[in-house]
């Protein structure tokens, strides 16, 4: 399963805006830095699917706000 995740990094407070199944909008604390803040947006799409963060990985973006996620799955 493919996600497009648009993040705000460095937000006051973390939200978390769904667009549709496969699209957020996601604002979190952590800054663009040290890729604290991939890894906080893999953390949050883990909890909201509910699966594992080992199976959730940026695929494209990792310098960008706009990201493609892709999420392993059983389906």
């Amino acid at each position: 399963m493919y996600i497009k995740v648009k993040v705000k990094a460095g937000a006051n407070k973390e939200v978390v805006d769904k667009i549709n199944d496969n699209h957020y909008n996601i604002s979190i604390k952590e800054k663009a830095e040290r890729n604290m803040a991939n890894e906080r947006v893999c953390q949050i799409i883990a909890g909201i699917l509910g699966v594992n963060v080992g199976k959730v990985r940026i695929i494209n973006g990792h310098h960008s706000p706009s990201k493609l996620i892709s999420v392993m799955t059983l389906d």
